[in-house]
């Protein structure tokens, strides 16, 4: 069976449903899923996956969370060559960095050796009904990318 890994960030609440929303939708694509909070794994954990999710915030002024570093860190140390990976998170349009954890999240897995199995999904603070669709995609994507 293929085995999805979620890993995510969330100060206020958002990037978690993010991350409900995206693991809902690999469910019902048949694949299993893992989910934990970033601080609760180690990035280690993303060799016994198929796909590799990160969903995280941005904070400030386009900074990682505090509490994501010591993961991104890590993973920064891996070899994930054959695994698939997807990045989705939360941020808000405010700011000038927009969901930039997305984007450095997204730069380290193809660092590591990992395929991209879907388009990264921002999300402009709380998921609305046209962003779940997009997470719900995102999954659909990650799973035929897993399975190929």
């Amino acid at each position: 069976m293929t085995v999805a890994k979620i890993v995510y960030a969330s100060l206020t609440g958002n990037t978690e449903e993010i991350a409900d929303i995206v693991a809902e939708a690999l469910e019902n694509l048949a694949i299993d899923v893992e989910i934990n909070e970033c601080t609760q794994v180690d990035a280690e954990d993303f060799e016994d996956a198929d796909i590799c999710i990160v969903a995280s915030y941005t904070y400030g002024d386009g900074d990682l969370p505090d509490e994501i570093m010591d993961f991104y860190d890590d993973l920064a140390e891996l070899d994930l060559t054959g695994k698939i990976f997807g990045v989705c998170g939360s941020g808000d349009t405010f700011y000038d960095y927009f969901c930039k954890s997305v984007d450095d999240f997204e730069a380290l897995f193809t660092k590591v050796g990992a395929s991209k199995g879907a388009d990264s999904v921002k999300v402009d603070l709380a998921a609305e009904e046209e962003d779940i669709q997009h997470l719900e995609e995102f999954a659909k994507q990650l799973a035929a990318a897993a399975t190929n």
